[in-house]
């Protein structure tokens, strides 16, 4: 049971991490002037790093986490690469799908700048990480006494 809620966990979080990635960077962008080096909408850059932040945090949840299933992680890392590897053999087919999805605008924008650049490269291997670790496969620690209880259940 844990595993398919961590399935159903994962494939929810999988447009979450995206569309809160892309779009925390385009705000970002939009409220600084880089020729003149100063923020021009600080409301909006702290809305932005505030974005990017919670994206952060959870994805190092999901990273960390003992308690979750390691497809709550997976899922996403499968997404974020596959997309990544799809743009290095195809990159205009790609690079036409967030035109296709919606919602449209600068999001877009977004959207292929960070695929283009790695960032979900990057993201989906740090995810792709605790699936790799075989405690988080089992059904919990030895010294939780839930586990020890689960276990002479299920002897």
């Amino acid at each position: 049971m844990r595993h398919a809620f961590g399935f159903v966990l994962g494939v929810l979080l999988t447009p979450a991490l995206v569309y809160g990635a892309a779009w925390g960077y385009v705000q970002a962008g939009q409220s600084f002037d880089g020729t003149g080096q100063e923020i021009t909408d600080r409301t909006r850059i702290y809305g932005a790093f505030a974005l990017l932040a919670a994206v952060g945090l959870v994805t190092g949840v999901v990273i960390v986490a003992r308690w979750a299933s390691p497809l709550v992680s997976l899922v996403p890392a499968l997404a974020l690469i596959g997309a990544s590897a799809y743009f290095l053999a195809d990159p205009a087919r790609v690079l036409d799908l967030p035109g296709r999805v919606p919602p449209a605008g600068d999001l877009d924008a977004g959207l292929r700048m960070l695929l283009g650049s790695g960032v979900y490269a990057m993201m989906g291997f740090a995810l792709l990480m605790p699936a790799w670790a075989p405690g988080r496969w089992r059904p919990g620690r030895e010294g939780d006494p839930a586990a020890a209880e689960y276990h002479a259940v299920e002897r």
